[in-house]
């Protein structure tokens, strides 16, 4: 391509606007570990500015907060591990290259990665987060042209946003249940009050609209295109090739005992649907043992299955290795009294009409250094309901404001799409820019959907 026709080729006005997020991210933007340990650093020096926190304290607090995230930790490290493996089972990717090969051109293939997102997210944030990066990287190899940072930072949107009308959000999951900790004052709360209510349903609808004409329409030039680039190939490894003279060559190689185990694993999952529904048996412990059990089926032998653990075992670093310095974070907001600092700043000037909003903004900010959703609304939460209560807003609308919020800086802060970049091998700045890109209009659309929607469509349960 001549340098003219790179010139006179720009892309859409779109691409255009993303690209400035992209520079900024490729300038500005480092390694995942850097990021996590530069917003420590901020946090710290907040604390110690806005609190008046011993600085020793400090160090203890975030001392505190670093093993509070081990089971998680250790949980996202062998789901990361677990479906990769699954993932590059010969038999998966025969599924997933023809589901892939429906898309026969840009257009159908963004359609279908929006749709896969929110279904997958509707079922589980997780499994999204990993199957998602998965899909998208099988349509990539199919319909050539695709620009991959766009895709990951689309499917990892709609697994964020997914959880805004999703049943397995932690806050609605939460205030469904008897006896949480804001019972007394506003009592137990089902999802067909807290999720599925007009005003959520409008304002959730408009954005996912929005976000499928970004996803369609943000579309660069040939020349500027980043395709996919990873050793993910499709060459299928035969990990199960040594001799089977002796006994213990026999056991190694043996399939019994892997379809035994697997078996075992099918019985336990249709007890735990049959016995808790499908939505409700879907913790992320069951996410993991649903891939280990097919992983039995699909590797058949012990020798097999441990060796195509051990290839992709390296996925996991990043998680286990930065998941508890984000818990240091967490234990510096909560103990040191940051997060009520910045929430009690932002909601004092908030009105009945506008809180909503301002429950929205402080929950962009406070996601940014506690990026879990209900150690956050633990801290939020209380603050949230008594300003609604003493200024007469709607309660309902507060607590998805807050989800809004908590779910839309995940696009900015890298905990959850530290997942999605090891599976797929791609770096943080890689897919930051996209991300910030698709963050502006979802700070835009929701503040203006609380501010405008309650306003054309009355709707204020009592509670």
């Amino acid at each position: 391509m001549s340098n003219e026709t790179k010139t006179l080729d720009k892309g859409t006005p779109l691409w255009r606007l993303s690209k400035k997020f992209q520079y900024a991210a490729d300038k500005i933007i480092p390694d995942s570990l850097v990021f996590c340990l530069i917003l420590t650093f901020v946090v710290y020096a907040l604390a110690l500015i806005l609190t008046g926190s011993n600085p020793l304290d400090l160090c203890t607090y975030w001392f505190n907060g670093l093993w509070t995230q081990n089971s998680f930790a250790f949980q996202m490290g062998i789901m990361v591990v677990t479906c990769a493996t699954c993932a590059k089972a010969p038999q998966v990717k025969r599924v997933m290259n023809k589901l892939a090969a429906k898309a026969n051109n840009q257009v159908v293939a963004m359609i279908m990665l929006v749709a896969f997102g929110m279904v997958t997210s509707f079922i589980n944030w997780a499994f999204c987060t990993v199957v998602g990066g998965l899909f998208a990287m099988y349509l990539a190899k199919n319909v050539k042209g695709m620009h991959f940072p766009l895709m990951l930072a689309v499917v990892y949107t709609c697994m964020v946003f997914g959880q805004c009308l999703g049943p397995t959000a932690s806050v609605y999951a939460l205030l469904a249940t008897e006896g949480h900790f804001l019972a007394d004052s506003i009592g137990v709360l089902t999802q067909d009050i807290t999720v599925y209510n007009p005003h959520n349903v409008i304002i959730w609808s408009i954005f996912a609209v929005i976000l499928l004409i970004i996803s369609i329409t943000t579309k660069p030039p040939k020349h500027e295109i980043v395709e996919l680039k990873t050793d993910f190939d499709d060459a299928d490894v035969n990990y199960d090739v040594e001799s089977r003279d002796t006994l213990a060559d026999k056991m190694n190689g043996g399939k019994i005992f892997m379809y035994i185990i697997g078996l075992a694993g099918v019985i336990v999952i249709a007890r735990e649907f049959i016995t808790k529904g499908f939505m409700g048996a879907l913790s992320m412990n069951l996410i993991i043992f649903l891939f280990i059990t097919a992983n039995c089926f699909l590797y058949k032998t012990p020798r097999a299955f441990i060796e195509a653990y051990k290839d992709n075992m390296k996925l996991a670093c990043e998680v286990i290795v930065q998941f508890p310095f984000y818990g240091g974070i967490m234990g510096i907001m909560q103990d040191s009294g940051l997060a009520q600092v910045i929430i009690a700043g932002i909601v004092s000037i908030a009105t009945a009409k506008t809180l909503p909003v301002f429950s929205y903004l402080s929950a962009c900010a406070v996601n940014l250094f506690i990026p879990s959703q209900g150690g956050q609304w633990i801290v939020q939460g209380p603050l949230l309901m008594d300003a609604a209560t003493q200024l007469g807003a709607n309660k309902i609308d507060v607590i998805n404001a807050f989800v809004y919020g908590d779910e839309c800086t995940n696009l900015l802060q890298p905990l959850y799409l530290i997942p999605m970049l090891a599976v797929v091998n791609q770096k943080l700045k890689d897919v930051w820019g996209m991300c910030a890109f698709i963050c502006v209009f979802w700070v835009i659309v929701i503040t203006l959907g609380y501010l405008i929607v309650p306003t054309i469509v009355p709707w204020n349960p009592m509670i």
